[in-house]
């Protein structure tokens, strides 16, 4: 007998057959579940304790939540709305849970902060304040999507930034910037009143002063940021409860489109400014949700939406 006709060295084609649909079943029930989680029909935790649950020997051969058994715990934060692969392990790091972790192989002291973690996050988001960042590349709207926030929904507080280049037409001190001198801007600095600051495009300093932000977050109400790259990445370090929104354009050739229209910087402030947007898109994948600027009373709905989220 050859070495390829021994017995289990070759599964038959059955076998094999049967593997690949279990797999492709298994999938679709994994996917099925993150989906429940995703439109709040079922919690995380009630996920991960299903997981959990003491199989029965009886049922062996049908295990009814092999699903969230099988489920990797990093697919299981990131069905939930507002948590993005950056932040989910940021979650796992603090909760030293390794990103192949499966929910059913977690041990003892894994699954009791995992469950206290879910708790935690659920009793924060029930009716609590809730700190959203939106950022996003250059000419992309983020300006005209935080407008419309302000205007139709007075829930939301929208961050005024601080920022030392001078008023475009219509900017109104106090209302879209705080705009200082850079005198000014080195005295807050200094006196660590920004919660996050940068030099954007080689030009201007921006930032954010941060007393009014943890007064209102104090409060208990809803607070936005818009801010550059740059200073998103500083709140996810300095406030990481913090939900991280990357605005993008619906296309590179749009975005162009819009940066020329505008018609307020010069032909090569236009070029560093596009060099410059095309660095920031490739640093989407750090936040944790992105949202298409189609439209902007769509774009700003899916961003208010996020203060919902559980």
């Amino acid at each position: 007998m050859s070495g390829t006709d021994a017995p289990g060295q070759t599964p038959p084609d059955v076998d094999r057959v049967a593997a690949a649909r279990a797999a492709v079943a298994a999938r679709r029930a994994r996917a099925a579940v993150k989906a429940d989680v995703a439109a709040g029909v079922r919690t995380p935790l009630e996920v991960a304790q299903a997981a959990w649950t003491p199989l029965p020997v009886d049922t062996a051969d049908a295990d009814p939540a092999s699903a969230e058994r099988s489920m990797r715990v990093r697919d299981l934060l990131t069905s939930i709305q507002g948590i993005g692969p950056a932040r989910a392990e940021i979650v796992m790091g603090s909760l030293r849970i390794a990103p192949s972790k499966r929910l059913g192989g977690l041990g003892v002291r894994q699954r009791g902060e995992l469950a206290d973690w879910f708790v935690a996050r659920s009793s924060r988001s029930r009716g609590s304040s809730k700190l959203v960042v939106l950022a996003g590349p250059t000419a992309v709207g983020k300006g005209t999507v935080s407008a419309y926030i302000r205007e139709h929904h007075p829930e939301v507080l929208l961050s005024v930034s601080a920022t030392t280049r001078a008023p475009r037409p219509g900017e109104i001190d106090g209302v879209h910037y705080y705009f200082v001198d850079d005198a000014e801007f080195d005295r807050m600095v200094a006196d660590h009143e920004m919660l996050e600051w940068a030099v954007v495009h080689n030009s201007y300093r921006y930032g954010t002063p941060r007393p009014p932000i943890d007064a209102a977050l104090d409060d208990g109400k809803k607070v936005m940021l818009e801010i550059d790259l740059q200073g998103a990445r500083q709140v996810r370090t300095a406030m990481p409860e913090a939900v991280l929104v990357f605005l993008l354009p619906p296309t590179w050739e749009e975005l162009v489109r819009r940066l020329i229209g505008r018609g307020t910087e010069e032909a090569a402030e236009q070029q560093r400014r596009l060099d410059t947007a095309k660095v920031e898109l490739a640093a989407q994948d750090e936040f944790d949700v992105r949202i298409v600027n189609s439209d902007v009373s769509t774009a700003a709905q899916e961003v208010v939406d996020l203060f919902l989220a559980r």
